[in-house]
């Protein structure tokens, strides 16, 4: 494997399987060819190949099966759309929530938004205003920030009310980590209507972008959540 990447070689082999993966080379539910195949196609030992596959599988992008082989996971699967929320009802139950996107616009980026997302002085980004329920209960009012040379004509491909996880994968994408801050708030007058709470009502602020496989910012978000219907609960790892 030629690459003067001074990284580990099973994790360049595990970036070079995801991006293949995330640009359709192999489709949700099909196979990836075995260890030995991968191994010979990339010029590594099959211990770094099956390395590499077990980090695939912890970050949920495959599935091996034992005797049948490795499958590649859908990424709009309910367990893989959760990748990057950490809501939980108050009994415990993980929360991803029914997206209503309220307002779609595309503009140049603003100082704050070239800042997070590392974009250029003229590049332009789609803002999206979006509320976040579970069960018929608003309880997220979210900002999303995506820039447009990422996600060519998002609104025209109807994925606007799409998580994140979907709508990478429609644009043959890898993601990455997530950085979020988590701070007390309390509800201003637009979140007190959209969360229906009282106006000052305190609410956790969540700030955080998603970057993509090699390190470019994909998305972000703001968000105001109240506090009395959910939990937000992280697992270390």
């Amino acid at each position: 494997m030629t690459n003067f990447s001074t990284r580990p070689l099973y994790i360049q082999v595990r970036d070079a399987l995801a991006e293949r993966i995330a640009l359709g080379e192999w489709k949700p539910n099909t196979t990836v060819p075995n260890e030995m195949d991968l191994a010979r196609g990339f010029g590594v030992s099959p211990g770094t190949t099956r390395k590499a596959l077990d980090l695939l599988e912890s970050e949920g992008i495959v599935t091996r099966r034992q005797g049948r082989g490795t499958f590649v996971n859908d990424p709009a699967a309910p367990e893989l759309a959760s990748r990057y929320s950490h809501f939980h009802s108050a009994a415990g139950e993980r929360v991803i929530g029914e997206i209503k996107t309220l307002e779609v616009t595309e503009a140049k980026a603003s100082e704050d938004e070239r800042e997070r997302l590392r974009l250029a002085r003229d590049e332009k980004v789609y803002r999206l205003a979006r509320i976040r329920s579970h069960r018929g209960k608003a309880f997220l009012m979210e900002d999303v920030v995506l820039p447009v040379a990422l996600f060519p004509e998002l609104p025209e491909r109807n994925l606007a009310s799409s998580g994140l996880t979907v709508v990478a994968s429609a644009y043959g994408l890898a993601l990455g980590k997530a950085v979020e801050s988590v701070s007390p708030g309390t509800a201003s007058l637009a979140a007190a209507k959209a969360l229906h709470v009282e106006e000052g009502a305190a609410v956790l602020v969540l700030d955080r972008v998603i970057l993509t496989r090699d390190g470019r910012p994909a998305e972000w978000r703001v968000a105001v959540c109240k506090t009395n219907d959910m939990r937000y609960k992280v697992q270390s790892a």
